[in-house]
């Protein structure tokens, strides 16, 4: 299939963070509307993509459940997104050779649109820039993005000097922004506390 097709494209949930604020823990798996938070992602996003890929650290096999290849960053140190990102890459470039793009979503994100990849494929093309990030209310959400596997080694090079701000990389080499309204809720709702489980799970009930 064409690096075109979003349907091509592969999918990588980011669930490595240390979810200081959810007090610890594999937040991805706490219960949200019946199911672990991480179920609903994938729901969401494993008809949109070419396959999906995990990137956690620590013991691959809680994740068993869902079938998924487990990266862990290759950088040391929890070194953020970026960390993910570049595991992404590497494992696309390396098994799926025809895949241009990798889509990133994080996995506290549980409404995840149905149109997010074909969405950021169409900002990016139209932008003519490699990257794309999604937005909402005004606020950009660059992990939530297609990130071009042709960067990897620049993204490497970036993580090795020290490079942690998502934002920063990305604008230095072009990032257009796919925007969705955030009434009446926000697609990109993230939860990182135990009150916004509750919301969310509010939301979805």
């Amino acid at each position: 299939m064409s690096d075109a097709v979003p349907a091509a494209t592969p999918g990588l949930v980011l669930a490595g963070g240390l979810s200081r604020r959810m007090g610890g823990g594999d937040k991805p798996l706490r219960m949200l509307a019946g199911r672990p938070i991480l179920a609903h992602v994938v729901e969401r996003l494993r008809g949109q993509c070419g396959g999906l890929l995990l990137n956690a650290n620590g013991d691959p096999a809680r994740f068993a459940a869902y079938g998924l290849p487990v990266l862990a960053d290759t950088v040391p140190g929890f070194a953020g997104p970026l960390a993910g990102f570049l595991a992404g890459v590497d494992w696309v470039a390396a098994g799926r050779p025809g895949a241009g793009w990798l889509v990133s979503v994080a996995a506290d994100t549980p409404l995840v649109p149905d149109d997010l990849v074909a969405r950021l494929h169409a900002a990016r093309a139209a932008a003519g820039t490699p990257l794309a990030c999604a937005a909402s209310a005004g606020r950009r959400h660059h992990a939530i993005g297609l990130w071009p596997v042709a960067l990897r080694e620049d993204l490497r090079t970036a993580l090795a000097s020290g490079e942690r701000r998502l934002g920063r990389w990305t604008e230095k080499h072009g990032v257009a922004v796919a925007e969705w309204p955030a009434e009446p809720v926000d697609p990109f709702f993230n939860i990182n506390t135990p009150e916004e489980l509750a919301e969310a799970d509010g939301l979805l009930r």
